[in-house]
C-alpha cells in the first residue's frame, strides 16, 4: 500500500473514493463546512454526545478528506508531535453512516498513517480510540496502552503505533 500511496495522493476504489490531504489554509469554505457537518452528524447526533467539536486544533492539523464526487463521506485529522499528544496523532476519524462496511475507513487510516510518516517523519502515532473500535485500529498496527476511560460519556482507550 505504501508504494501505491507514493505514486499518488489520490486513491480510488469501487466507489470512486478520492482521499486528499490538506492543510487548514488550503481548505475551501465548502470543505470546512462539509467536514464539520459530518463530524457533528456522527459525534454529536448519532452518538448522542454533547461536546465542543470545534476545539481550536483544526488550524494545526492536516485534514484527510474522503470524497465521492464532491461529497465528503469520510474524514480524519492528523497532528504533528506535541500538539495533541507527545507523539503524532490521528483523530476525528469518521465515515458517513451509509458508506460504512465498505473498507473506506481502512483506506482512510492508511492514508492518515502515510501522511504522518511522510509529513512529520515519524511512525510513532497515538490515538484516543473509542473502545469498541480497538480491533479496527489493531488491524492498522496500534496497540492498547493504559486502561479504558470515559471521554464525553463514551468508553475510550489510548492506543499507540510505533
Amino acid at each position: 500500500m505504501k508504494e501505491e500511496l507514493k505514486k499518488s495522493d489520490v486513491l480510488k476504489n469501487e466507489f470512486s473514493l478520492q482521499l486528499e490531504e490538506k492543510e487548514f489554509s488550503e481548505l475551501t469554505t465548502k470543505e470546512l463546512y462539509d467536514f464539520l457537518q459530518l463530524r457533528s452528524e456522527i459525534f454529536v447526533v448519532e452518538q448522542d454526545c454533547v461536546y465542543l467539536d470545534i476545539d481550536g486544533k483544526d488550524q494545526k492539523a492536516i485534514h484527510i478528506l474522503g470524497k465521492i464526487k464532491e461529497e465528503i463521506i469520510a474524514y480524519a485529522r492528523c497532528f504533528p508531535p506535541e500538539i495533541y499528544f507527545e507523539e503524532a496523532a490521528i483523530g476525528r476519524v469518521v465515515v458517513k453512516n451509509n458508506f460504512r462496511g465498505k473498507k473506506i475507513a481502512h483506506q482512510l487510516m492508511k492514508k492518515a498513517i502515510y501522511t504522518i510518516e511522510n509529513k512529520y517523519k515519524t511512525s510513532k502515532i497515538k490515538i484516543s480510540a473509542q473502545q469498541h473500535l480497538t480491533d479496527f485500529y489493531t488491524s492498522h498496527g496500534f496497540k492498547t496502552i493504559g486502561k479504558p476511560y470515559l471521554e464525553d460519556g463514551i468508553p475510550h482507550v489510548e492506543m499507540i503505533k510505533k
